[in-house]
């Protein structure tokens, strides 16, 4: 069995908002990728964006600097 690791999961109201978030994360290096949305928490549409928990800082710094629209950011065990 895996060790479970903490995790930074962004949530979206839309599919379009999680493929426009994948597209400025992937060109800026944000380490994560997009997931199916985790049983633990609903979201609007069924992607999330999952990275390592020390990355959190840089990833609401990207989303405040390119204008990303999210729903939530959990911090979770996965």
């Amino acid at each position: 069995m895996r060790n479970k690791e903490w995790k930074v999961v962004v949530t979206f109201e839309s599919t379009n908002h999680a493929m426009a978030l994948e597209k400025v994360f992937k060109e800026q290096g944000v380490p994560g990728r997009l997931i199916p949305v985790p049983r633990q928490i609903t979201a609007g549409c069924g992607l999330a964006w999952c990275s390592p928990l020390h990355a959190q800082s840089f990833i609401r710094n990207e989303i405040n600097r390119h204008q990303l629209h999210y729903e939530e950011i959990v911090e979770l065990e996965l």
